[in-house]
């Protein structure tokens, strides 16, 4: 017999399909263009701006719980959640309706770029289940397993939103528009 509630099931499974299912959705969709559909070459700017304001409300998160207020710590990550979506929402779209852009950096500083998107991008597959228990730990009122896996989800959100600014700021450059 399992000591997990009926809404704990839902959620681990929910969690599970999600955490299989965008990644493996993100990937098909980078291989279909849609044809006749207007590149939406302006999204970057707004993708990366949206992942900086995600690192600013995570951070503002930890402020808000260490300070004690945890509706304040609550709404900021339901925010940051919600802008990770708009952000997944907004890449996927353009990728759809753009090639993809090489960049065009030598020597150490495209090493350098390189090591950064490749980690950016397995962490942000990584951080998805991380995300969604840590969510689901605090909806739930499990508050000592949510605050152990933050301890986890924490660095890896933050730095997967921090590099995620820093790939469009090495790459912005090399945009063809």
């Amino acid at each position: 017999m399992s000591n997990l509630s009926a809404s704990e099931k839902n959620y681990k499974k929910f969690i599970t399909i999600v955490s299989i299912v965008i990644p493996i959705a993100v990937a098909a969709l980078f291989r279909i263009k849609l044809p006749n559909v207007a590149p939406l070459s302006f999204l970057p700017p707004i993708y990366a701006t949206i992942n900086g304001a995600t690192a600013v409300l995570l951070i503002a998160s930890i402020i808000a719980i260490k300070k004690g207020n945890r509706k304040l710590h609550e709404q900021l990550n339901t925010t940051a959640l919600v802008f990770s979506a708009l952000f997944l929402v907004m890449y996927v779209a353009y990728h759809m309706t753009s090639e993809s852009t090489k960049f065009g950096g030598e020597g150490t500083i495209k090493y350098i770029y390189y090591f950064i998107l490749i980690t950016h991008i397995l962490l942000s597959i990584v951080v998805i289940p991380f995300v969604l228990f840590t969510y689901m730990r605090a909806k739930l009122g499990q508050f000592p397993q949510h605050r152990k896996i933050a301890k986890i989800t924490f660095p890896l959100w933050l730095y997967v939103a921090i590099t995620g600014v820093i790939v469009y700021v090495m790459i912005a450059p090399y945009y063809v528009h």
